[in-house]
Parts: structure tokens; C-alpha cells; sequence
């Protein structure tokens, strides 16, 4: 990389501060929508004070694709995870808005800005499968930490995501962690079956 990159490198910066306007479906403790800017950076967060449990994983990857992982969300937005299922192109869209997102950046970052986000959308290596399993463990945290509306739909965390948080004990142990406040955020709102 030369200095003659310098300015290329710092467009894609600028560009990729978009992503601090795009708007997910969870609220702040305060009531606002948070940001998918925000919620990477908590994801990161809650990767490095759990690093010491994430024994044998390269945590400098581990952060790489915390930091890529909804980085095409800066173009398109974010798709709410209730909506997922009703969006087949998700995946193929945030890749190739990514790929336009990293378009001035040197080919060698963008290849490897590029790996990152494909083994995490594809959970190839152990990094990216822990990744997965803390994305959908922060986002859950916020559904049930934030001031939301009262049409929230907290039940649908308690299977959201479960896949990737049985992977390993760590995982499942903060499932059913989170998984406790979901219940009765859930069972507040009417939303589970009275026992």
C-alpha cells in the first residue's frame, strides 16, 4: 500500500459512515432505533470481554468479522430478523453492495474484506460460527434491554437465532441467559401460552 491509496482509503471511510444512519428494528434503552454502526460496535464489545472464554480462536479475526459482517447494510439497510425469511436475495444483495461499498479500496483489502464477510454469512471457520452465535446474541440483548414499542414481538427471539447459539456451551450457557429476560419481556406482553 502506497501513499497514493491514502485518499481511496479514506473515501471508503466516508463512504462506509453511512452506516451509522441505517436504522435496525431494536430500540436503545432510551427508546430510539439504534444503528447497525451501533450494533457492531456492541458486537465487538461483547467479543473482546468474552475473549478469555473464546479459547483457541484468533480474536483479531474474531473482530475483523464483527466489524464486516453487516458492512453492505451501508447501501440497502438492514432487513429486520422477523422479515429474513421473506427475503430470498438478503445474502446476494449485502454481498454485492459490499462489493460496491469496497469498490476504492485496493484489490487486496477488498479480497479480504470480501473473504471475511462470506465466511461469516457462511460460518466456514470456528471465528466466524462464534461470530454468528454472538451477532444474534447481541441483537437479542438489545430486543430485550431496549425501550420498544408496544406491538414488540419478544417471543420471536426465543427461537431466533438458536441454531447458531448451540454451537458450543459458552454459547448455549448465555442463551439461556438471555433467553430468561426474553421470557418475561414475552410473558409481559401476552405473548406466551399462560401455563
Amino acid at each position: 500500500m502506497t501513499t497514493s491509496e491514502l485518499p481511496q482509503l479514506l473515501q471508503f471511510v466516508r463512504d462506509a459512515e453511512r452506516l451509522k444512519d441505517v436504522l435496525r428494528s431494536a430500540h436503545t434503552s432510551q427508546g430510539r432505533r439504534e444503528s447497525t454502526a451501533e450494533h457492531t460496535w456492541r458486537l465487538c464489545l461483547l467479543a473482546m470481554v468474552l475473549e478469555h472464554r473464546l479459547a483457541g480462536l484468533d480474536i483479531a479475526r474474531v473482530l475483523k468479522l464483527c466489524v464486516v459482517h453487516d458492512l453492505g447494510e451501508a447501501l440497502s439497510g438492514d432487513v429486520p430478523a422477523v422479515d429474513q425469511h421473506a427475503d430470498p436475495h438478503k445474502s446476494e444483495r449485502e454481498r454485492n453492495d459490499l462489493i460496491r461499498l469496497l469498490a476504492p479500496l485496493p484489490e487486496a483489502l477488498r479480497d479480504e474484506f470480501v473473504g471475511l464477510w462470506e465466511d461469516y454469512e457462511h460460518a466456514r471457520t470456528p471465528e466466524a460460527r462464534a461470530v454468528k452465535a454472538l451477532d444474534k446474541l447481541e441483537t437479542i440483548l438489545q430486543h430485550n434491554q431496549g425501550n420498544n414499542p408496544p406491538d414488540f414481538h419478544y417471543a420471536f427471539n426465543l427461537d431466533y437465532g438458536r441454531k447458531h447459539t448451540a454451537t458450543s456451551p459458552l454459547f448455549a450457557e448465555l442463551r439461556a441467559l438471555v433467553d430468561l429476560d426474553t421470557r418475561a419481556h414475552a410473558a409481559s406482553r401476552g405473548q406466551l401460552p399462560q401455563a
